[in-house]
């Protein structure tokens, strides 16, 4: 056998080969957030930013000799962000290995793309009395609101209305509970799947209105270097308008970083749906283990390498190994991003680099849970079967028969729970039992006929009126 040594050397082959699966064998379900949480998308949002602020400071004469821009100097501007494509990565590429400075390589992209035109001598303007992180919290505040809101919220939104299709259709559908894993009063698969619609819905709205803040005020927070270079300016009111333009909710009091804490919120919003969402994969897991839901057969799949037969729930399993990895990452940075060192440390620098994949990890579980939604269908006959081997669920609602004729006065209704106690726990009983038990009390007609009348799968209750009422 040979040596892992001599084996051939996957690093060097071409093209690259992706370390993490999410690049690699996931690639297809998570692509749209490259387009706003990889390392080019947080350069090119660095690049809007500066360029931005440079036409912000020349359209309100922050600075002396700064002038209102033509259309067309505007556009070469904002064409520098627009066209970062290849040759734009590699340009700001080149200049980061000279000053090991990838946000002052930004400034020296700008500076050459606006050398030699009509903007040169406004050249200065680029990064005027920026720190890093002026531009750094602004691009990953809109990189973050862009994800969020063109790429993950549609995703969990369409997840969570395919839900609430499915509580919709089976909202009649009687289904015995199991609390603790052992039978319990009969509800509707639907309603279930409500449950789960309204409790994710919830966490959906709750990203919606999610902050997302910016600052831009200098090296620690107190316009120092603005005040210094240009005592007149309203900087204050220069920076809550630049902040605000951006879309960004303006924070006026920070250190050298805005405080990212408006992140830790979102972050434990998304989590908790992950972590609402896994639920939902473990359940519905247990539901096909019960013979609840029937998984089509994908032609040409395989669901074991031993065991032809076989059929596996591994969409849910994947979606629960996302899930955890997703919330576990959004932990870490929600501890992490609200804490730094006096006025400024570079743990968040780091740490902000994993955002696109704790989203990755999200986006593919609720891309694996659709997937599997889809390929599930009811088996009614399995859940009518359980059912009507479950008669002993119809003790508690003659008990509170019971209980409620004796306060209306109604005799030999005594020990009514002790009684059906008895006469069910840690037995298997069938509906003549039942039968027997009720027409043995003298219970009012009308009382007798309606439980005479139950079966596991009628006692449902409200169910499918919740799901018809509250199920947005």
């Amino acid at each position: 056998m040979s040596r892992v040594t001599d084996w051939t050397s996957l690093a060097s082959l071409e093209p690259t080969i992706a370390l993490g699966p999410l690049d690699g064998r996931y690639r297809g379900a998570v692509a749209p957030l490259v387009d706003h949480l990889s390392e080019p998308a947080l350069n090119r949002m660095r690049l809007h930013v500066e360029v931005e602020w440079f036409i912000h400071l020349c359209e309100t004469r922050a600075v002396p000799g700064a002038r209102a821009l033509t259309a067309d100097e505007v556009a070469l501007l904002r064409g520098i962000p627009a066209g970062f494509d290849a040759d734009g990565i590699a340009e700001h590429a080149d200049f980061e290995r000279v000053t090991v400075h990838d946000v002052k390589a930004i400034e020296y992209v700008i500076k050459a793309r606006i050398k030699g035109t009509s903007l040169e001598p406004l050249s200065e303007l680029v990064h005027f009395a920026c720190t890093s992180e002026d531009i750094n919290n602004l691009s990953y505040a809109l990189m973050v609101k862009g994800a969020v809101q063109d790429v993950w919220l549609p995703a969990a939104s369409a997840l969570v209305d395919d839900v609430a299709d499915l509580a919709r259709k089976a909202k009649a559908t009687p289904m015995l509970s199991r609390t603790h894993g052992q039978t319990a009063t009969p509800t509707t698969l639907g309603k279930e799947f409500a449950v789960l619609a309204h409790r994710l819905g919830r966490q959906l709205r709750r990203v919606e209105g999610q902050e997302y803040l910016g600052k831009i005020n200098g090296a620690t927070g107190t316009f120092g270097a603005h005040t210094a270079a240009v005592p007149a300016t309203d900087w204050i009111e220069v920076s809550r308008t630049f902040v605000e333009g951006l879309g960004l909710t303006w924070n006026p009091l920070t250190t050298q970083i805005e405080s990212h804490d408006w992140q830790a919120e979102l972050y434990a919003d998304v989590a908790r749906f992950g972590r609402i969402l896994h639920n939902l994969a473990t359940d519905v897991w247990t539901y096909v283990s019960l013979g609840y839901f029937a998984q089509a057969a994908v032609k040409g799949a395989i669901g074991s390498s031993a065991m032809p037969h076989k059929i596996n729930p591994i969409r849910f399993e994947n979606a629960e190994a996302n899930l955890e990895i997703s919330a576990a990452l959004f932990d870490t940075l929600g501890a992490t991003l609200v804490t730094s060192r006096l006025q400024r440390d570079l743990t968040d620098s780091s740490s902000q680099r994993n955002i696109g994949t704790a989203f990755g990890h999200s986006l593919l579980a609720i891309d694996n849970v659709r997937r599997g939604l889809k390929a599930l269908t009811v088996n009614e006959a399995a859940l009518a079967a359980d059912l009507d081997a479950s008669w002993e669920v119809l003790a508690e609602p003659i008990q509170s028969a019971m209980r409620a004729a004796a306060v209306a006065g109604v005799e030999g209704m005594e020990n009514p729970y002790e009684r059906l106690k008895e006469l069910t726990r840690g037995q298997q009983i069938d509906s003549a039992a039942i039968q027997a038990f009720v027409g043995g009390l003298e219970l009012p007609a009308e009382t007798s006929a309606r439980l005479a009348a139950l079966t596991p799968g009628t006692y449902v209750g409200l169910a499918e009126k919740l799901v018809d009422d509250f199920l947005l």
